[in-house]
């Protein structure tokens, strides 16, 4: 990217995927068949979520990951799971320039937060990439929304941003109506005909949204229903063509 004029519009592939800790719906946990399912989405940017990292056992999920897709990552772990990092990981092809996380856990509630990873993709500023896993309680929700959005409408932070992840709520509650207030919303009822992401082998529930701000044309969706995704993980990956602009 050095040394060249810096990009008005770019075109990007990004998806969103729970992986449920690689465990699929045959209880077997099989990072390599996770990689399959990454590698034909062909995309640019994974936000993933109950992803296992590093710990006594060894290096963890999230490496195994990158290295089987050549893809470039980080981690945001929110807790251990049986001694070993687990949270949120984004893996990308262009360089990530920086990263960090936000708390969003509520009270006693299973500990949550917020990844961010900025991507240099060509363009005068970073992209800025907000990796959410939500809780399943409707308080929580309530609490974590407005908290999210905080951190998301922070000034010092500019340029375009996708917000997007598992936000566990399955009809249109208050987090989804403060989100959508605050940010655009993919309308995926514009762009398929299944909507349903969880459970991925007979999926009745849409819990993975994808939500931007900034200059961003929607180009496609897909929600990833080939047969190895439908036994690799509970959650089906949510993928989608945008066109970033850049003012």
């Amino acid at each position: 990217m050095t040394g060249e004029r810096p990009r008005r519009e770019v075109d990007l592939r990004i998806a969103t995927y729970n992986v449920h800790r690689c465990r699929g719906m045959d209880r077997r946990t099989l990072p390599s068949r996770i990689a399959e399912v990454i590698r034909s989405m062909n995309a640019d940017v994974v936000a993933l979520q109950e992803v296992i990292g590093a710990g006594p056992a060894g290096a963890g999920q999230a490496e195994e990951l990158g290295a089987a897709l050549g893809m470039g990552w980080v981690m945001a772990p929110v807790r251990h799971l049986r001694n070993h990092l687990f949270g949120n990981v984004v893996l990308s092809r262009f360089p990530i320039v920086h990263h960090s996380q936000y708390e969003l856990t509520w009270r006693t509630c299973e500990a949550r937060g917020c990844q961010r990873a900025d991507l240099d993709v060509g363009g005068p500023l970073p992209l800025h990439i907000y990796n959410v896993h939500l809780g399943t309680a409707v308080l929580e929700r309530r609490y974590q929304a407005p908290r999210l959005a905080s951190f998301v409408h922070d000034r010092r932070v500019q340029g375009p941003k996708i917000i997007l992840g598992d936000f566990n709520e399955w009809l249109r509650g208050l987090a989804t109506s403060t989100l959508s207030s605050l940010f655009e919303s993919i309308d995926i009822y514009a762009h398929l005909k299944r909507r349903r992401t969880y459970p991925g082998i007979f999926p009745v529930l849409h819990l993975d949204h994808i939500y931007y701000e900034g200059r961003v044309e929607v180009r496609g969706m897909e929600l990833v229903r080939t047969r190895t995704a439908l036994m690799a993980s509970d959650h089906l990956p949510l993928v989608a063509d945008l066109r970033i602009g850049f003012e």
